[in-house]
């Protein structure tokens, strides 16, 4: 038997996702900031690469989030 669909925690699930890529995204910004003298330039693009991924999903979950509230 499938499993009923429950979305009442979404929004709160989305604004933890949200949370938690900012958080990560700040901390990667942190260690280029600090460490960008001692890094490879292949480490930063991978760094700068991937924020830029986070980026990207912060918009994504924004916007799924502004989904959910309109149900």
């Amino acid at each position: 038997m499938a499993k009923p669909d429950n979305r009442e925690d979404n929004p709160a699930r989305l604004q933890n996702a949200i949370d938690h890529t900012i958080a990560n995204l700040h901390e990667a910004e942190d260690y280029l900031d600090e460490h960008a003298d001692e890094i490879t330039s292949e480490e930063k693009q991978s760094i700068e690469s991937k924020n830029e991924r986070r980026k990207e999903s912060i918009k994504g979950f924004i916007e799924e989030k502004k989904d959910e509230s309109n149900r």
